[in-house]
């Protein structure tokens, strides 16, 4: 039976588990991989293939639909993740899907705060109250402690120039 892989993502682990899963696949093969990578599935989780704005349907005997070689499975608690980002003397909010990324929320936050081309390209996304800067690839559900369905930035700029 031919296989394809994917990676199990979630709060739960320190990285992406990479596995091999039966091609076609049903949400029950699913289910088995995520168990497998030693992660459980109650009544409150749901999964997310890649970016999805939506929940994948969790029903066994369905179709693992959109799930492609190279797939990120996301294995929350958090149908939505609130973000907050400052910015000089502003904040705004915004929900987003677990398996969104950094860049993602960043260009959200570019067009919000309406920077210029130039400033965009020189501001980060750092967390609130640190110095970590996730990659722009980092979805947003490994950021959450998985009971908080919710991150916050501050929009930054990437060097100080100081003088």
């Amino acid at each position: 039976m031919p296989t394809k892989t994917i990676f199990i993502r979630s709060h739960e682990l320190p990285a992406a588990i990479e596995v091999e899963i039966a091609e076609p696949a049903l949400v029950a093969d699913l289910f088995e991989a995520i168990k497998h990578a030693g992660i459980a599935i109650d009544a409150d989780t749901v999964i997310f293939i890649d970016e999805a704005e939506a929940p994948h349907p969790m029903a066994s005997n369905m179709p693992a639909t959109d799930l492609k070689r190279g797939s990120h499975v996301h294995v929350t608690k958090c149908k939505k993740i609130e973000v907050t980002i400052n910015y000089l003397a502003e904040a705004a909010t915004h929900k987003f899907a677990p398996g969104s990324r950094v860049r993602r929320v960043k260009a959200w936050a570019v067009d919000k705060f309406k920077l210029s081309a130039h400033d965009a390209e020189e501001h980060v996304l750092q967390m609130c109250g640190t110095t970590r800067r996730p990659a722009s690839d980092t979805p947003l559900n490994e950021l959450t402690d998985g009971k908080a369905c919710a991150v916050c930035f501050d929009l930054v700029p990437e060097k100080r120039v100081e003088g």
